[in-house]
Formats: structure tokens, C-alpha cells, sequence
């Protein structure tokens, strides 16, 4: 398996995780699956910010992606970003997302980022908090029945890794420029 940065020819490959992931799962709360368009457009979004978007592949087939964005848009939030993870149903449990994710985690410490945050869709996603547990993410809180899908109310679990020693000393720099806000 190599993890390298997604491109226009994967957003078909995307699109398909990420539409089986709105269909069937809570990981995220969209509730129409996006184009293979508006998949890359996204994709180009982030990494047009100079911010990872990657993808896991095997034998020519992207098995899962991950990507780091902005936590929220004002500058104060500069040096923290948002990671989102998502792996086909087919290699769950293969070591696809930490992968992937790793390989973002290792890209945002490059890019001077101090905190990383996870908004896990559903407390029941067993998947996506042991993942980022055993990445060395901490729980910090659950918001209760925030989004309904369905047919039932959806927790979120937000998550959080201090990188580049979090909080422990002042920063040298710019952080990430956030772009359009």
C-alpha cells in the first residue's frame, strides 16, 4: 500500500468511499452523496491551502483517503486544523486509515500545526474513535443528538492531538493561512 497525495483521477474513487460513508454510515452527516466533481473540488479546495489531502492505494486501487482542513475559518484558529478519514467498506479493518491518516498526521506537524482535531460522527463509531485513540488522539467532549439521520439522533465525539508540542510554548510563526475568510 502507498499513501500519496490525491489527484483529479482519483475523484471517482473518492466520491464512491465517501458516497458509501453519507448512504450508510454517521461518520459524516451529509445526506446526498456528492459528484465525483464536486468531490474534486473539494479535494482542490484543501489542498490548493497547501494542506494534505491523501489517498491510501494498493495495486492501482484507492482503498481510502484523509485530508486536514481548517478547524473553523477565523485567524485565531491558524494553527489548527481538522482531519477527516474515510475507508472503503471493502478494506476496513486492513490498515488502510492509519495509513492515511498517520501520513496527515506527519504532514500538518510539517506544516507547524499545534492542534489536530477530530468531529467524529456517532459516539457508536467504534472504527473512527479507535483509530484516532490509537493514534494518539485524546476524547475531549460529546455532543449529544446534534444531527439527525436516519432515522435517529447522531452524537459527535470531538477528539483532539497536540502536535509540535501543543500548547507547551508560543508560536514561531504564521500558522496556516486560511484562505477566503
Amino acid at each position: 500500500m502507498i499513501v500519496r497525495p490525491a489527484t483529479e483521477a482519483d475523484a471517482a474513487a473518492l466520491a464512491a468511499i465517501y458516497g458509501d460513508a453519507v448512504l450508510h454510515g454517521f461518520g459524516t452527516f451529509e445526506e446526498v452523496p456528492p459528484s465525483a466533481a464536486d468531490m474534486d473540488a473539494r479535494r482542490r479546495a484543501i489542498q490548493d491551502q497547501g494542506l494534505p489531502y491523501l489517498v491510501a492505494e494498493k495495486d492501482g486501487q484507492v482503498l481510502g483517503f484523509a485530508y486536514a482542513g481548517p478547524f473553523r475559518p477565523r485567524a485565531a484558529y491558524r494553527y489548527t486544523l481538522e482531519d477527516s478519514v474515510y475507508v472503503s467498506p471493502d478494506a476496513k479493518g486492513q490498515g488502510v486509515g492509519r495509513a492515511v491518516l498517520g501520513a496527515v498526521i506527519t504532514a500538518c506537524e510539517a506544516l507547524g500545526v499545534r492542534q489536530l482535531m477530530a468531529v467524529i460522527g456517532d459516539s457508536g463509531n467504534s472504527g473512527s474513535v479507535g483509530l484516532h485513540r490509537s493514534l494518539g488522539f485524546e476524547q475531549t467532549g460529546v455532543g449529544k443528538s446534534v444531527g439527525f439521520k436516519h432515522g435517529r439522533w447522531v452524537d459527535i465525539v470531538h477528539m483532539q492531538k497536540p502536535l509540535n508540542g501543543g500548547d507547551e510554548s508560543l508560536p514561531d510563526g504564521g500558522g496556516v493561512t486560511l484562505t477566503g475568510h
